[in-house]
């Protein structure tokens, strides 16, 4: 596994919140996985989207196996290779092996609330096109809302391969590494355990939530992203919401000369700046070393890249999250 841009600081080395969350990553998903430690460079950042992972992924007594293909169909829908992988291979681990291979092959699952179920959550990455709403419990609206944000940050900012060359491909290896975590993936996982490492000062859990920790975790996750957001001025601002909110998700074809073309009346300070995040809402993988190059001219920092992409990421998430609020008004 590798990072596109930096090199996170070694987990053995961390301390305050960050060695908190590690800590907790050990003792449930095995160790702070490369997704996470992408994030350690903005401990509160880090925190809540291990949260929220956990709480809607792994914690309470929604299906286990709905959650992770709710995971795998997001992260399809949103072209993030190493999720899909890393799920896939989590479907074998729960025993799903033909669901496994079905996804793995981009093909719709021959159960019909298997397939009405990707079918739901595929169709989440463009909701207003879709007349999507949300139908199913709140661990698993969280779980396909965690993984909208997670895929457009391990897309920015990780190698797509999870093994080197790209061996988790392999229906064999999927089959073997599910079997490795087999005991830790059905393991339950007691619900709110995640939140006192959260920032206590975050707003009202959201709606399609109602009084389950998850909703706490999002709402926290999305307080500590859009602060990314200043970075950048009002009018950069305006420009990522008001684009997130008209193309709905829909994939640039050349993304690189679409997000020049919607920064061009943005002032110079920040054209590279919110050229990043709207690659981070629509197409992170586009990102490139030279955006980067550009942006570390003023911001010299791991931590301001990682803000940024985290501001794009939760805006687009958000888009998605405002399509669940609008059904419990």
């Amino acid at each position: 596994m590798t990072y596109r841009f930096f090199n996170p600081a070694r987990a053995a080395g961390a301390t305050g919140l960050t060695a908190e969350v590690y800590r907790q990553l050990r003792d449930e998903f095995l160790g702070p996985v490369p997704t996470f430690q992408a994030l350690s460079a903005v401990p509160d950042l880090l925190a809540a989207t291990c949260a929220l992972m956990r709480e809607a992924l792994l914690a309470g007594d929604a299906s286990r196996v709905d959650r992770e293909l709710v995971a795998s169909a997001v992260s399809r829908a949103n072209r993030c290779r190493f999720c899909v992988d890393a799920h896939v291979m989590l479907l074998h681990a729960l025993g799903e092996h033909a669901l496994a291979e079905a996804i793995a092959r981009g093909g719709t699952p021959s159960e019909p609330r298997h397939a009405e179920l990707v079918g739901w959550a595929e169709a989440s990455r463009s909701p207003a096109a879709a007349a999507w709403t949300g139908r199913y419990r709140p661990e698993v609206t969280g779980t396909l809302l965690a993984f909208h944000f997670i895929n457009r940050i391990v897309s920015a900012l990780l190698d797509p391969d999870l093994l080197p060359g790209g061996l988790q491909r392999s229906p064999v290896v999927r089959s073997v590494g599910g079997r490795l975590y087999a005991r830790t993936a059905r393991e339950p996982k007691e619900p709110g355990r995640s939140l006192p490492l959260l920032d206590a000062g975050t707003t009202a859990p959201p709606a399609w939530a109602g009084d389950r920790p998850v909703g706490v975790a999002y709402a926290s996750l999305r307080t500590a992203a859009l602060r990314g957001g200043d970075l950048l001025g009002d009018v950069a601002r305006s420009t990522v919401a008001a684009t997130v909110r008209w193309e709905d998700g829909q994939f640039p074809a050349r993304p690189a000369e679409w997000a020049v073309d919607l920064v061009r009346d943005v002032p110079g300070t920040d054209r590279v700046g919110t050229r990043i995040a709207l690659l981070a809402a629509f197409a992170p993988s586009a990102i490139s070393a030279g955006d980067v190059a550009l942006w570390r001219l003023s911001h010299p920092g791991d931590a301001d890249l990682v803000r940024l992409v985290a501001y794009g990421a939760i805006t687009a998430t958000d888009h998605v999250a405002r399509a669940l609020s609008s059904a419990h008004l």
